[in-house]
């Protein structure tokens, strides 16, 4: 695969090369247009008048005062089951070739995500442009030659009517171009193995065999596929087994929390590179060294718009607000926390896919994720936002030389007062007390609103420590381990329930 990776390498460079200046506003109009044109004969563009709008000055702002806003919910039980039913051309011409399956962090109950080929297709065009950006880090030409390791669920995907089902990583993984097949790792055989423990095991069973260049998945997930491979060959760090490993491209979630453990099992450092990829679509990737932040995939089949992240925008079950203003790219702004809302070719309309983003660079259309809409904790009014959370948890690190990959909480009432009761997963044993004071320190440096909560309605702070473990455990007895699965950070407190007596009983 020599020759094959230098001519990988030489496209890479000669695209970045005669790559033009683009505009990501230009973009993201042009994308607007051509789905309302696509979809105007459709159930979903009939009913919203799509033909009309195609006809306005500003498609934007008449596209925004047409469509309401969607969360799962109500798109599938108004628009989408009725693809689910047999119907065609519901909300994308014709019928989508796959549902994605996401329980995401909000429940054992798998949400059904369209997928069309068109999306299928953007998606793979976002990842050669994710591929071409290497262009811009100072990677020898050899590695293209290396194989890569896609940690995701399974590809053995799931016949269901007419339709095949599983999750994204699984779906995408079964449309690699076939020029890629030779550098794909595990490879076909073990990705079709559905149970995790099962697929981990014989990884670490032939990872000697493979040259591994890059590796991509969920932090945590890879993390555990890591420690198994160091632990069946009994060597100290995972370069013993893949010494040409250097890339590790990181999804799903944040790669900052799992950085310093994730750290430790490697014997040089490697270049991280941050993507999002959700159930419905390959939002942003790094471009980029000089940054950890993702450029927006603005001309790929998404279109993006963007609402001011307030309380008075946000329902108590994590929707939005019909009446919240959106915002179109060229009218956001940097450090400002914004609920993300899609539209895309596989027929998700004005949707709220339940993230927080800010962004950094406005021009180049990079953002950072900064959370969820339903991992804002405000029961006392102490607006707490996962970004804040995170920040909080990196200061512990730093302060205690701890590591702390996992963490949720929850409001909880005791003795007639509200505390903010946290379960920080690290192996350290260092005092909960203590913890629990500089945490308490450090959110109310950081956040106004937490700090007059804790003057008032919020009692104090308590902390438990856990095996990180355990964390990944809660996961497989309530949806299951590996693939697209994430820990959700804010808990009700009917689920915080039972997550303590879960973790009582391990």
């Amino acid at each position: 695969m020599a020759i094959l990776g230098s001519i990988i390498k030489s496209a890479i460079d000669l695209k970045d090369t005669l790559s033009s200046d683009i505009n990501p506003i230009q973009e993201q109009e042009q994308v607007l247009a051509d789905m309302l044109d696509t979809a105007k004969n459709t159930a979903f563009g009939k009913y919203y008048g799509f033909s009309q709008l195609l006809e306005e000055e500003d498609q934007a702002t008449a596209f925004s005062k047409m469509v309401p806003y969607h969360d799962y919910n109500q798109m599938d039980s108004m628009w989408w089951d009725r693809i689910k039913h047999g119907l065609e051309d519901i909300t994308w011409p014709g019928k989508p070739h796959y549902f994605a399956l996401s329980s995401g962090t909000t429940g054992k109950t798998s949400k059904r995500i369209p997928v069309t080929e068109e999306m299928v297709a953007a998606i793979r065009s976002t990842s050669l442009a994710q591929v071409s950006a290497l262009a811009h880090y100072d990677l020898p030409t050899d590695f293209f030659d290396k194989e890569v390791m896609a940690l995701g669920s399974s590809t053995d995907l799931i016949e269901h009517d007419e339709f095949l089902e599983g999750e994204i990583s699984g779906i995408t993984a079964s449309n690699i171009p076939f020029w890629f097949k030779g550098f794909y790792k595990p490879g076909e055989d073990i990705a079709k193995i559905e149970n995790w423990d099962e697929r981990v095991k014989t990884i670490a069973e032939r990872a000697k065999n493979w040259d591994i260049g890059a590796l991509s998945g969920i932090p945590s997930w890879m993390e555990l596929m890591l420690k198994e491979v160091i632990a069946y060959h009994d060597v100290k760090n995972i370069h013993e087994i893949w010494p040409n490993l250097q890339v590790f491209t990181s999804g799903g979630v944040a790669f900052k929390p799992y950085e310093k453990s994730f750290r430790q099992l490697l014997g040089r450092d490697i270049t991280v590179i941050d993507t999002y990829l959700a159930s419905e679509g390959f939002m942003a990737y790094q471009s980029r060294p000089e940054t950890s932040s993702m450029k927006l995939s603005t001309n790929a089949g998404i279109y993006f718009e963007f609402v001011p992240f307030t309380p008075e925008y946000i329902n108590d079950d994590g929707s939005l607000s019909q009446d919240a203003p959106s915002l179109t790219l060229k009218e956001v702004k940097t450090d400002v926390d914004y609920v993300l809302i899609i539209s895309t070719v596989s027929g998700a309309w004005r949707y709220l896919i339940g993230d927080t983003i800010a962004f950094t660079d406005v021009e180049r259309a990079e953002i950072k994720i900064t959370g969820r809409t339903k991992f804002f904790l405000n029961v006392v009014g102490s607006q707490l936002s996962v970004n804040k959370m995170e920040v909080a948890l990196r200061e512990l690190e730093e302060q205690f030389d701890i590591e702390i990959p996992e963490f949720t909480l929850s409001a909880k009432k005791i003795d007639g007062e509200f505390y903010h009761c946290w379960y920080i997963g690290t192996t350290a044993t260092t005092n909960e007390s203590e913890l629990a004071e500089a945490l308490d320190k450090s959110l109310k440096e950081a956040n106004k609103n937490y700090k007059v909560a804790r003057g008032k309605s919020l009692k104090g702070v308590k902390v438990t420590t856990i095996d990180p473990n355990i964390f990944h455990e809660w996961s497989g007895q309530n949806k299951k381990k590996g693939g697209q699965v994430k820990m959700e950070k804010v808990m009700d407190e009917e689920k915080f329930e039972a997550f303590e007596k879960f973790v009582s009983e391990q």
